[in-house]
């Protein structure tokens, strides 16, 4: 082995010697995103990030979208770093979902660290991955270890709500600040999955469902609650919502989801029927939830208005639907909303984004497999479609290819899946450790 390698090897053994400090104290910092601009906004951890940033000499810029709605972005090419190659986009975001305290063993905000784990929201999303990335690039800024290309961070605000005060912002009002980036790496992927002891698939996101948030609308004829009403908004859109959630999506298997099952097949040593095989997932433990949902187009109703008092028939009923499409599936899905909702009931847009897709090949996966094996030999990197949403579907409008690589070897037992917007989230120092072992050599590789 070169000198290069030898000190990417030095570097592993010892840079996970910030990364649960640093997660715990992002935790700390409230970034809670309600939807709307009232909250803490993203400010105060980008200016934590700033400043861990600034002590090894990396300098970073702060762009508010909005009222303490900030992202960050710094480029980090230090002496060593081919700078012919395009830069790989290295991103996190920093706001996380709201969380009731009564709820939870720990305070969510205290980033308490017990039993082995950092606890908190934003711990599995996605602080843990922020302070994977922040404890490696401060290691190897310290050591004056360059990665193999050059490095674009960007820490952003809004992902939770769709992006639009953070990674779409930026791609909309700051695209030269991401100027050559062709590939990127973030969530929601790298984290293991436990076959046997000998054998972790190891799921890398190559792929996302598009979103189509609906608000609908059902207009009536109002009147006295005590009269007859052939016209009520309210049935009509009682009924429309009870034939969205009721209806049965056919199966459409896109790339990504059957690489996915044919790793599963492989691995499990069984032939998968497609009639069977939501049914053989649950083996795989509570991913089998997730795949569930990424095997055809998904509408779930999630809320209802309308009316003001017991006796007035509203003019007016409302009701907001979180749609989710397969890559190609768009228009079959706005076609069959359109038909379940019949003639009474429209809608209207409240998110419309992408989904996205890229192969599971090239330079970049091969880093990923290799990385992997070196810290886990029972590792086999694998791709799969998410079912939720992140930045890549900001990046894919300027064609960068996205991976959701944030890796982690996690205990067979723990229900990670669960963990993303749940109650008790946290993530094993352990797994933190590991991840940013694993990161360290994908800078010297990717």
């Amino acid at each position: 082995m070169g000198e290069t390698g030898a000190m990417s090897t030095e570097l592993t053994a010892g840079v996970s010697t910030e990364v649960v400090d640093i997660c715990s104290e992002l935790i700390r910092i409230d970034t809670s995103n309600y939807g709307t601009n009232e909250g803490p906004g993203e400010r105060k951890a980008a200016e934590y990030v700033a400043g861990l940033l600034d002590e090894v000499g990396i300098e970073s810029t702060i762009l508010e979208s909005a009222n303490s709605r900030a992202s960050l972005v710094a480029d980090w090419a230090p002496e060593g770093t081919d700078t012919t190659l395009p830069p790989l986009l290295v991103h996190g975001h920093l706001d996380v979902v709201p969380a009731n305290a009564a709820d939870w063993q720990v305070d969510p905000f205290a980033g308490e660290i017990t039993d082995g784990c950092v606890w908190g929201r934003g711990a599995v999303d996605m602080k843990d991955f922020d302070a994977m990335v922040l404890d490696v690039v401060r290691a190897r800024a310290r050591a004056g270890a360059a990665p193999r290309r050059p490095i674009k961070l960007v820490f952003t605000a809004d992902e939770e709500a769709g992006s639009q005060y953070g990674a779409t912002w930026l791609v909309n009002e700051h695209r030269d600040l991401l100027e050559g980036c062709t590939e990127a790496i973030g969530e929601v992927g790298g984290f293991s999955l436990t076959i046997r002891d000998d054998l972790r698939l190891y799921l890398i996101q190559t792929a996302e469902k598009g979103m189509a948030w609906l608000n609908l609308f059902a207009d009536g004829r109002a009147g006295h609650g005590s009269f007859r009403n052939d016209d009520n908004a309210v049935t009509e859109l009682a009924a429309a919502v009870a034939r969205i959630g009721q209806h049965k999506w056919p199966y459409k298997i896109t790339s990504a989801q059957q690489a996915f099952l044919d790793a599963v097949s492989e691995a499990l040593d069984i032939e998968l029927n497609l009639d069977e095989v939501e049914q053989t997932l649950t083996r795989l433990g509570s991913i089998s939830r997730m795949v569930g949902a990424t095997m055809s187009n998904t509408a779930n109703p999630t809320m209802l208005g309308g009316g003001y008092k017991h006796n007035v028939i509203p003019g007016q009923a409302t009701a907001s639907i979180d749609g989710r499409f397969v890559p190609g599936g768009r228009e079959e899905f706005l076609a069959t909303i359109k038909e379940l909702l019949g003639d009474k009931v429209r809608y209207e847009f409240e998110q419309d984004n992408a989904a996205v897709e890229t192969e599971f090949s090239g330079a970049l996966v091969e880093a990923m497999q290799h990385c992997l094996a070196v810290e886990d030999p029972g590792a086999k990197a694998v791709p799969y479609l998410m079912s939720g949403g992140t930045d890549a579907k900001a990046w894919d409008k300027l064609g960068i290819r996205s991976f959701g690589f944030a890796p982690l070897r996690l205990p067979a037992e723990l229900d990670f899946v669960g963990m993303f917007h749940g109650v008790d989230e946290r993530v094993p120092t352990d797994s933190l450790e590991f991840g940013t072992r694993v990161l360290d050599r994908f800078l010297q590789q990717a």
